[in-house]
């Protein structure tokens, strides 16, 4: 008993003493740690008296360099002066869409020449979507001291009217050859058909001749489009029209071209109410992140197009015959994209009976891919008959009519239906199953309701569904379904050449940089490179961007695209601020995706950067971390493995104002020359195309 008396005593001394080490043990590390967080702060309010007494000399330096956006800026000015002054001695017969006397000149000749058939008119679709772009661009790229609001609104007008007189074109062509279908009457069924395509538009036509019940479908077989009619148009001296164009003149400007302002023109709104727009597309989009308020200040219920037509007439001699054109054509181009209100109620009826609600699309959200379906139903005119030795055919005073169509009820009861199937287009991806939207030129909007019975057939490229009458169709997708990104890197190739590649959701990109123009390199989906037409060919980044876009391979977030996209907001500013100054480093240095950008807050961004003097992959560099609030520039010392995010500051590192001073203080002199050299052009490109994605906001 004695024996363990002394043995508890000691046990429990042992213990004390542990407890009294372990004490003596967390003192001392609480001492050292606030011993570390003391010099810790110290070093912090050095590098921060430094950085401060930096500043001035930094800003002044790095001033110095972003001349070089000015004189990209200029270059560009120039280039398109001296553009316009070769157009003006070629002497080629095309208008300068942006003279009023020389555009008002060829749309009136043009809608003059009433007898032109389809070929022709496919030939001279060539030089109007040609105009078209032409200004589209200059609203996009130029400067605010290069063009007025007044101009502006101007070049919009210009680009409806001839969107509407090339619609009227066809219209007019339709007619022609509805004319003559006996003409082309087919030996087995007795009516007429015919297919004209290139690679803007697929013209198919469909004549009942003889109007017989058993020839109440038909299939444009070069062409893969399909339809078939309920039996009470099989028997009516109708025709039916498939116009596939691959743009898209249907919707609004404001989606047709992303970065135009939505605007709801008409004669009494001063063109100063509209804001000015002569930035970039992607400077517009962060101003709308920044100032909410004036996104929310324009108008949102758009009548779309043809509210548009002040401008033109103020500065035009013209007057009286672009009041005429507008007229005439505005009443063809809209009584054949509008159906009766009697076929508008029954389209909203599923041919079951049932009655849908209206859908209205959000076109923020869901975007036309692969142009538009212009599906008709047309009074078929008069024939030409013979009569001994004369033809003779009877001369009506009327257009192109639509034929007045009213769905009766099927056999079993149900409202009969008009089935159609479409080909998919080859040159665009569908990443999912694309929505079939018909357009309500009364609402100015596209629409869901109305459509049942819809098949996709991936691997056959077609798409089948029923409407219970005719109208404007549509494949719409996802506008965001490629946003975030999984990661992204810049890396320089060579003198002024860079290669950008962006992993989205569903594609990898890859995208060349020479100079100012871009080339997409390879579009890789599920292992498979598609895109192979547009791949290989040099362009501008505005026009590799629109043309990105019509594939369906939609990678440029707009200002409204947060509401979409599950990112964490970003302050704009600070954005605008690293595209600028990683541009100007892109010459020697890569950029990669860094996984702590999205925890590192609202107004810092988290990247990464490496020195990079060879034409290879960056993937084997050894990255650096920095954090950027577009005021300061920090180099962290935490990586990519690191447990969790942390802003302490990388050993012997410093707080720089811009990205240039903070790379040049481990950077080769090499490495700095090539900065220096880098030739504006290219630098501006870079900008552009991170600008576009956004790549810091959106991954």
């Amino acid at each position: 008993m004695k024996f363990n008396g002394k043995k508890g005593k000691s046990k429990k001394g042992k213990e004390a003493r542990l407890r009294a080490e372990a004490l003596l043990r967390a003192q001392q590390e609480e001492e050292e740690r606030l011993e570390r967080e003391r010099l810790y702060r110290e070093l912090l309010e050095r590098l921060e008296a430094k950085y401060q007494g930096e500043i001035e000399s930094e800003l002044a330096q790095h001033n110095s360099l972003k001349q070089k956006f000015l004189s990209a800026q200029q270059w560009k000015m120039d280039y398109r002066e001296q553009a316009r002054w070769e157009h003006y001695l070629s002497c080629d017969g095309t208008p300068d869409p942006t003279v009023p006397q020389e555009i008002n000149t060829f749309m009136s000749l043009w809608r003059d020449d009433q007898d032109q058939d389809v070929q022709l008119v496919m030939e001279k679709e060539e030089v109007v979507l040609h105009l078209i772009e032409k200004l589209e661009f200059l609203l996009l790229e130029a400067a605010p001291e290069e063009i007025t609001d007044k101009q502006r609104d101007q070049y919009q007008e210009v680009i409806v009217q001839l969107q509407d007189l090339l619609h009227q074109k066809y219209n007019e062509a339709t007619l022609n050859l509805l004319k003559i279908a006996s003409m082309y009457e087919d030996s087995e069924t007795g009516n007429m058909h015919t297919v004209l395509q290139d690679k803007n538009v697929t013209f198919c036509i469909w004549a009942n001749l003889k109007k017989k019940p058993r020839f109440k479908d038909h299939s444009f077989q070069e062409a893969g489009h399909a339809f078939e009619l309920p039996v009470s148009l099989a028997l009516s001296s109708v025709a039916v029209r498939l116009l596939h164009t691959q743009y898209d003149h249907v919707s609004p400007l404001w989606v047709q071209c992303q970065g135009l302002p939505r605007q709801e023109a008409s004669a009494t709104v001063e063109s100063t109410e509209q804001p000015d727009t002569g930035q970039g597309p992607g400077e517009e989009e962060e101003k709308g992140r920044e100032e909410p308020s004036v996104l929310a200040a324009e108008e949102t219920g758009s009548k779309g197009r043809k509210e548009s037509s002040a401008s033109l007439k103020e500065t035009s001699n013209n007057t009286g015959d672009i009041k005429e054109m507008q007229e005439e054509t505005e009443k063809n181009s809209e009584n054949l994209d509008a159906p009766s209100q009697e076929e508008e109620a029954l389209l909203q009826e599923e041919p079951g009976g049932r009655e849908e609600a209206p859908q209205v699309v959000d076109l923020e959200q869901l975007v036309p891919v692969g142009g538009v379906f212009h599906i008709s139903a047309l009074q078929l005119p008069p024939q030409a008959q013979d009569v001994g030795d004369w033809t003779m055919v009877e001369l009506l005073d009327v257009g192109l009519e639509v034929y007045p169509y009213s769905p009766g009820k099927a056999e079993d009861g149900t409202q009969e239906a008009v089935q159609i199937t479409l080909r998919v287009p080859d040159n665009v991806i569908y990443f999912k199953v694309p929505v079939i939207a018909r357009w309500d030129p009364a609402g100015q909007w596209w629409r869901t309701d109305g459509i049942s019975k819809v098949t996709y057939e991936a691997e056959e490229k077609s798409i089948t569904f029923s409407m219970g009458g005719f109208s404007t169709v549509a494949l719409l997708q996802d506008a965001h379904l490629n946003l975030p990104y999984q990661a992204w890197e810049l890396h320089p190739t060579g003198v002024d050449e860079g290669l950008f590649t962006l992993t989205a959701v569903f594609a990898t990109i890859q995208i060349r940089i020479k100079d100012n123009q871009c080339m997409l390199s390879s579009v890789v989906v599920e292992e498979e490179e598609v895109l192979s037409h547009i791949t290989g060919k040099w362009m501008s980044p505005l026009a590799l961007r629109a043309a990105l876009k019509r594939a369906g391979v939609n990678i440029f977030p707009a200002e409204y695209s947060p509401k979409y996209v599950p990112v964490p907001r970003k302050a704009a500013l600070a954005e605008v601020k690293a595209y600028e100054q990683m541009a100007l480093l892109a010459a020697a240095f890569a950029f990669a995706r860094s996984r702590w950008n999205g925890e590192a807050g609202p107004e810092q961004f988290v990247f990464k950067v490496s020195e990079h003097l060879t034409a290879g992959s960056a993937k084997g560099n050894h990255w650096s971390l920095l954090m950027f609030d577009g005021e300061k520039v920090q180099h962290l010392k935490l990586t990519e493995t690191s447990e969790a995010f942390s802003e302490e500051v990388e050993e012997k590192s410093e707080f720089h104002s811009t990205l240039y001073h903070m790379v040049k203080d481990s950077a080769s002199n090499t490495a700095m020359d090539k900065v220096e050299r880098a030739g504006c052009l290219f630098i501006d490109s870079v900008y552009q195309l991170l600008l576009a994605t956004r790549v810091l906001a959106y991954s």
